[in-house]
């Protein structure tokens, strides 16, 4: 009985040698990785930094005037072709579009469909989706549409600083987007 508590007391001696032993691996790797995270972020960090110190050149803002500026004009080259097709019209739709971005970047559906048809596009032919969602939340982006005479559509989005459009056949309905639009009625 003596010779088995002696082999059961080495055998417990032998699991707390472990057991300690694995304690001793982790707080070694805790350790480790405690001085190592600092160390890559110093070097990552580094690299963020320019060459000359972190010296970086003074910029001065450009003057402002107090006088209105009209807004840019869509590029003189492009132009709306009546006859053409939604395809062939595009460019231009584009062009309007990117126009009133670079002077409102912060532009919605009622910027977007007054300048399409001071340039020209038939208003009664939009759709625009709604600039506020359903709970009152400004809408991640507004799409804007024209349906041209071959039954097809100029479709473009805003939303993000991002522009985005396409041609893309007429629904069934007749319509140009799917889901909610909102009246134009200005």
């Amino acid at each position: 009985m003596q010779r088995a508590t002696s082999r059961l007391g080495r055998s417990r001696a032998s699991e707390t040698t472990a057991t300690n032993g694995a304690a001793t691996a982790r707080r070694s790797l805790r350790w480790a990785s405690a001085a190592l995270v600092p160390a890559a972020l110093l070097v990552v960090l580094t690299g963020c930094v320019p060459a000359d110190g972190g010296a970086t050149p003074a910029t001065t803002a450009p003057p402002t005037s107090a006088a209105p500026t009209t807004p840019p004009a869509p590029d003189p080259t492009l132009q709306l072709l009546p006859e053409g097709t939604a395809l062939e019209n595009q460019p231009f739709f584009d062009s309007v579009n990117r126009t009133l971005i670079a002077a409102n970047p912060a532009a919605g559906g009622v910027e977007f469909t007054s300048t399409l048809r001071d340039n020209g596009f038939d208003l009664a032919a939009m759709q625009v989706t709604p600039d506020i969602t359903t709970v009152g939340v400004a809408a991640d982006a507004v799409q804007f549409s024209v349906r041209w005479k071959d039954n097809n559509c100029l479709i473009g989005q805003y939303g993000h600083g991002i522009y985005t459009s396409t041609v893309a056949p007429a629904l069934g309905t007749g319509a140009c987007l799917v889901g909610q639009t909102r009246p134009i009625d200005w």
